[in-house]
């Protein structure tokens, strides 16, 4: 494997940071890097011992969006490797939502193009205050296909058009106001708060974690009527692991006591 992914591992803790890392190119992704971090989500997701897993970039920026020397010597070998490597990124947005283990984006300096993509398609996003957010790629007579999946579910309809045609890059503060981003802290204690946070969430019960996900992406589109009894039959899986009868053995001794 290259360095243009990095993987740390830390088991004690339960997190797996991993980092984009084309710096020189603002973290732009190509076929190699994709499939790079895809096999770093998958030792991640199989990992016990992980309960979350950040992704960030290397130097000034989160993401700068699809390399677009690759995309043209794609476009020059034919619509089969276009749609190869159009594909690969949409596994990779396909396998963030599939894992059970919570991704979370932490984005710094620009997230943009098939950068926000990638941003949106964590299950949280945690931003620092200068980050920007966009989808320019009409500029270029492109169009961001394969995240209007996720970004529609995320900000709604026409503030979904509203980005993806006029193309406008937009401040932190206004991607949390529309959905877009989850947490924004200020950039000085950005590094900080993150860890904070994953830390939280990674001393949360993993299965229940788990299981939420699984129910919230799986009744995407579902009837209520099929939704519910989806969670019913989750809320009888989830009463049936280690640690649901832990916590209620637990809450039930505070209470006697």
């Amino acid at each position: 494997m290259s360095e243009l992914v990095r993987n740390r591992v830390d088991g004690e803790a339960g997190i797996a940071r991993i980092v984009l890392n084309r710096p020189e190119r603002r973290n732009a992704l190509n076929f190699e890097l994709v499939e790079e971090l895809k096999d770093c989500l998958a030792l991640a997701d199989a990992d016990e011992r992980i309960r979350v897993v950040a992704i960030s970039g290397a130097g000034k920026d989160f993401c700068a969006g699809a390399d677009l020397e690759d995309v043209a010597e794609a476009n020059e070998k034919g619509v089969l490797a276009s749609l190869e490597d159009a594909e690969s990124l949409g596994e990779l947005f396909l396998l963030i939502r599939r894992m059970d283990t919570p991704v979370v984006s932490v984005v710094h300096g620009r997230a943009l193009a098939g950068g926000c993509g990638l941003a949106t398609a964590c299950d949280l996003v945690f931003a620092a205050s200068d980050a920007t957010f966009g989808y320019p790629e009409v500029r270029l007579g492109f169009v961001p296909a394969m995240v209007m999946a996720i970004l529609r579910r995320s900000v709604g309809e026409k503030r979904a058009f509203e980005l993806i045609s006029l193309g406008e890059a937009i401040d932190a503060a206004e991607a949390a106001a529309v959905g877009l981003v989850n947490r924004v802290f200020p950039t000085a204690e950005f590094e900080d708060r993150v860890d904070e946070v994953l830390a939280e969430l990674a001393a949360r019960s993993a299965s229940a974690v788990s299981l939420g996900k699984r129910l919230l992406y799986q009744i995407d589109g579902a009837s209520f009527e099929a939704a519910i009894r989806s969670g019913a039959q989750l809320n009888a899986l989830a009463r049936q692991t280690d640690d649901c009868r832990a916590g209620i053995a637990e809450f039930l001794a505070r209470r006697k006591s």
